[in-house]
């Protein structure tokens, strides 16, 4: 941490959180303000928003360990309900802004179709996808992120709905404008929104309309859920709409940031490197510290729903809360020594990045899955994976994800 943070008043550290350099590098800003937290005042945006069209919202900050799994755990007091995303015309996130009974009650219909077996099934042709995707990359400098990091979670979200292949380009920019981690103007953003859920909404109905008349169901979850069955209950098309919304924003926005984080690390770490070439049972581990050490999801809001005391400070019913988890990986009370890469960790299974609680995520074995096909594929084809002459772009455009915009790698093929 660097003198000027570490003398800089609580207020400065908070204004500085939402500022381009800061989402970059947040790591030694959130050691600088871990001491202070809670404290109040942080300006930012839900996923989901129009950033200079709906309002910023002013947020408690946590960033402790303890005070962050608390509160990630108390689902009753810390809300996940999103009143502004609400009334933008971005649609709800299924799941992630519902709180118990409703959220519950989808969960358990979504489980359902999205269960581990389906998963398994899948783990086959992830497999294959990836491989011929690296046997694919031009020789010479490559940016990962549009050929290969964001393309491999797109394919597997189409492919796992039922949707054609060739959609799957559509993705990543539907993606990146809900999660505002591409720089857009709000018209932009607006129109991002609206093709992606025209296209769920066209899919799904026609889909529908086609099990109506008796049709068989054809392979793929957005069939599986619209026919999924739990104690008398379905799913509306409205909820089966925002749940493939869901899949496509949030579920492939983080493995494609997950994905291109754990090549920069292959990249930039070669004995971390070498020591997974020797030992493959250490890929887990390798992923797991990957999530502790760089997100990339940093945090996410909530809402109190009564007044609740935090550390010293008194939260009051209807404040907003930012939980950052990443800064909750880094608490040293936890996790000694937070910047070191470590595989030997005997806590990993305590990083927070995927959340905690209710709503711990959904599509966490489906992510894992990916990574650890990229990952084994990448140590089986190359010799060596290096950083490019190219530097790197980090993602600067919003506190939600830690990653890059673009990274340059060369790839040394095995001989």
């Amino acid at each position: 941490m660097s003198s000027s943070l570490a003398a800089s008043p609580p207020a400065t550290l908070v204004a500085a959180l939402p500022t381009p350099a800061s989402i970059a590098n947040p790591y030694p800003l959130y050691a600088a303000l871990r001491p202070h937290t809670p404290v109040y005042g942080y300006r930012d945006y839900p996923p989901g928003t129009i950033p200079d069209q709906d309002e910023a919202v002013t947020a408690w900050v946590l960033m402790k360990y303890d005070e962050v799994a608390k509160a990630a755990r108390d689902h009753e007091t810390f809300s996940s309900r999103d009143p502004l995303q609400e009334q933008s015309s971005a649609p709800t996130l299924m799941l992630v802004n519902h709180d118990n009974p409703e959220h519950e009650r989808l969960r358990r219909l979504v489980n359902v179709a999205f269960s581990r077996r389906e998963i398994g099934q899948m783990k086959p042709w992830i497999d294959a996808t990836v491989r011929a995707m690296l046997r694919a990359l031009p020789t010479g400098e490559v940016e990962v992120v549009s050929a290969l990091t964001s393309a491999i979670p797109a394919r597997v979200m189409m492919r796992l709905l039922g949707c054609p292949d060739a959609d799957a380009e559509l993705c990543r920019g539907w993606a990146t404008a809900f999660m505002l981690s591409a720089d857009l103007s709000p018209a932009d953003r607006e129109r991002s929104n609206q093709a992606m859920v025209a296209y769920f909404v066209d899919k799904v109905g026609t889909l529908h309309a086609a099990l109506e008349t008796g049709a068989p169901p054809p392979e793929g979850l957005m069939a599986a859920l619209l026919q999924a069955e739990s104690e008398g209950e379905k799913l509306g098309l409205d909820e089966v709409i925002r749940f493939c919304v869901t899949l496509v924003v949030a579920g492939a926005e983080t493995t494609t940031f997950l994905l291109t984080n754990l090549l920069y690390n292959l990249a930039t770490m070669p004995a971390i490197s070498a020591a997974l070439r020797a030992d493959r049972a250490r890929v887990p581990a390798f992923i797991d510290e990957s999530l502790r050490h760089g997100g990339p999801p940093q945090r996410l809001f909530r809402i109190a729903t009564r007044d609740v005391e935090v550390g010293d400070k008194l939260i009051r019913a209807g404040d907003w809360v930012a939980l950052f988890f990443a800064a909750a990986n880094h608490d040293p009370a936890v996790f000694p020594e937070p910047a070191r890469f470590d595989l030997e960790r005997r806590n990993l299974n305590m990083q927070l990045s995927m959340g905690l609680g209710i709503h711990h995520c959904l599509g966490f074995a489906l992510a894992k899955s990916e990574a650890q096909a990229l990952v084994e594929a990448a140590l089986d084809a190359y010799a060596d994976i290096r950083l490019g002459a190219t530097p790197p772009r980090p993602q600067a455009t919003s506190l939600l994800t830690h990653s890059f915009e673009a990274l340059f790698l060369r790839f040394v093929p095995t001989a």
